[in-house]
């Protein structure tokens, strides 16, 4: 980096701590206020005229080529591509939570061929309104290029479950990716047989409690020995009765949905590989089950999660999006013990110390420096948040607004968010799936609609006052959905990242990422051989063009969903990488050798001597 980069990226340094400051102070001022007010005794209460506010309008980009808005055509190709899935929620009338919540999805390669499938998770009917209909979830094969052979049946998943999240992960290190799907009820793991996978959750130990409802979920090597562990994430204690007895209303609408604050948390599990097939249960002796009050009630109501190496100890942490309770940040300590530090590291609640209706996560270092970036999704008129380290180091603070989501966020009922390159730049933006619960919302409130369009966020780096900008993309991108589950894959083998969507209660949505910039890129798919055989918590840097890019491989991101195993980077103009690293799990450190650029590597673990 030379003189001037360096004094550009210490002011902008200098210029981040400012405004964090500032915010730190404003937030200070804001509790110290409130404590004032609050110690006053009671306080007359007076009518207060709601007046019309502006929407925020976006600056103009700066001038120069690096902040000039790049053309992003995504083009819906579901009906040609052969991909026909429908959600099913059930929905009848009642108004129950599960009807709005589902569901997930996976981007992975279940044959071996070398190209990325696509598993589409379905809920059900509810069993007294079936009347003999049935559902499953649909794994659609991927045959080269944007077509697509739905092979269920063949694969033996044909399965009518109420599901929600997916996970996939080679559990046995035989080179065949498994799956793990969460449900209302009972879960299931499913080993790929060579193709054909078969139902081994009972043996396996995973399959929780049937009166669990799972959300997000994740395998992960938590322990470093070389297989892969289980994180299962658990929504709320529920029940049909419970919930028609709250009878949740909305003024005009009559019953409406109801929000996870009427109903008791529940505790999350994460289940030990223990070499044989079999999984143990760890969740109490491992500090994932919290509790709180004098009562030990569960603290979390989870529904996604992803998992990164926070503070670079080299031992994986586990984040987990929570809806209306505080969100989690699990500290592995490299014991087998976690210790939840969300509030102490500045994840647990907003600006202002509220908890938000946490929906999505993700987590990637999107400024190419040592700082970690922790995007929530959240409800309706919540900004998504937007979580920053400073110079690598916690505690957090939310940077929404600093980085310019916050006000085109708040407005939208966020669930997925994914880091990803869009235009292959170098640099990640940001993707947000959004769709609200109720489909006559927009009946008591103007400014919300059922169905609603994703949202891009353009990272435009250094030359942009605010470094995330709101693209406006193609019209079948911005299309109207009821957007939950999201994920990424090269599914024709271009070099740029493609997105399925799931839609609650409607067709899922491939959307091809038709981009023509002519930016280079590189392709990583990681082999382990001491470490899991997946690369699952390997760190790759990447240099290129005095630029460094920094990846994990941890597919579970977004919503209740799985991203492709293989990494991407952007390298913009740049024909060469100068240098190519990967940090496996337990510490190896292995240089690769990068012959040449647009391409895929396969990158196979160095055994150790």
């Amino acid at each position: 980096m030379n003189e001037a980069a360096e004094n550009r990226a210490g002011e902008e340094r200098i210029g981040r701590a400012f405004k964090r400051s500032l915010a730190v102070i404003a937030a200070a001022a804001a509790a110290a206020l409130l404590l004032w007010w609050f110690g006053q005794g009671e306080v007359s209460t007076v009518p207060v005229a709601e007046i019309e506010i502006a929407a925020p309008v976006r600056e103009a980009p700066a001038e120069g080529a690096q902040a000039a808005f790049p053309t992003l055509p995504f083009t819906d190709i579901t009906t040609a591509a052969g991909i026909d899935f429908v959600h099913v929620n059930g929905a009848y009338g009642d108004k129950l939570i599960p009807e709005t919540m589902g569901s997930g999805l996976a981007f992975f390669d279940y044959d071996n061929d070398g190209d990325p499938d696509l598993y589409l998770v379905n809920s059900s009917y509810w069993p007294d309104k079936a009347d003999g209909r049935t559902t499953t979830g649909r794994l659609y094969r991927n045959d080269g290029g944007t077509r697509f052979t739905d092979v269920t049946e063949a694969a033996g998943l044909e399965r009518d479950l109420y599901g929600f999240g997916v996970a996939v992960g080679d559990y046995d290190n035989d080179g065949w990716e498994d799956l793990y799907l969460s449900n209302l009820g009972a879960n299931l793991l499913l080993r790929n047989d060579r193709g054909r996978f078969v139902d081994v959750s009972a043996t396996a130990g995973v399959a929780g409690n049937p009166e669990d409802w799972g959300t997000g979920t994740a395998f992960l090597d938590y322990d470093n020995d070389g297989d892969l562990d289980l994180f299962v994430g658990n929504y709320i204690a529920w029940s049909r009765d419970i919930d028609l007895e709250i009878d949740f209303r909305i003024a005009g609408l009559g019953r409406a949905y109801g929000g996870p604050e009427h109903h008791v948390g529940a505790l999350n599990r994460l289940y030990r590989n223990d070499g044989d097939g079999r999984f143990t249960e760890i969740s109490q002796a491992a500090g994932i089950a919290v509790t709180e009050g004098s009562d030990r009630q569960p603290a979390g109501k989870a529904l996604a999660v992803s998992v990164a190496d926070v503070d670079g100890n080299g031992w994986d942490d586990i984040v987990v999006a929570n809806d209306t309770t505080r969100n989690f940040l699990y500290r592995n300590l490299g014991d087998g013990r976690f210790e939840e530090i969300s509030a102490l590291e500045g994840i647990a609640y907003d600006r202002e110390g509220r908890a938000t209706s946490g929906m999505g996560i993700d987590i990637a270092r999107f400024r190419n420096d040592a700082d970690v970036g922790i995007a929530i999704g959240n409800f309706a008129n919540e900004m998504s948040s937007l979580f920053v380290t400073l110079d690598g180091r916690g505690p957090f603070v939310d940077e929404a607004v600093l980085e310019g989501i916050g006000p085109d966020s708040r407005v939208a009922l966020t669930f997925a968010v994914l880091f990803l390159d869009a235009d292959l730049d170098g640099r990640l933006d940001l993707f947000q799936a959004n769709g609200h619960l109720e489909n006559e919302i927009n009946r008591v409130h103007p400014s919300q609609t059922f169905a609603q369009p994703a949202q891009l966020f353009w990272n435009c780096g250094e030359a942009c006052p605010q470094r995330l900008r709101l693209l406006d993309t193609t019209a079948d991108l911005q299309q109207p959905m009821v957007g939950r589950g999201a994920a990424y894959a090269d599914i024709d083998g271009d070099g740029d990242l493609d997105l399925a969507i799931v839609q609650n209660g409607r067709r899922a949505v491939l959307l091809r990422n038709d981009q023509q910039i002519g930016n280079h890129w590189l392709r990583l798919k990681l082999v382990g051989d001491s470490a899991n055989r997946d690369g699952l918590g390997a760190a790759v840097t990447l240099r290129s063009d005095g630029v460094t890019q920094y990846r994990r491989v941890h597919p579970s991101r977004g919503y209740l969903s799985q991203v492709e195993l293989p990494l991407t980077f952007g390298l913009g103009s740049a024909t060469a990488v100068e240098e190519l690293t990967v940090t496996w799990p337990g510490g190896q450190v292995q240089r690769v050798a990068v012959p040449g650029v647009d391409r895929e590597l396969r990158v196979m673990q160095e055994a150790v001597r």
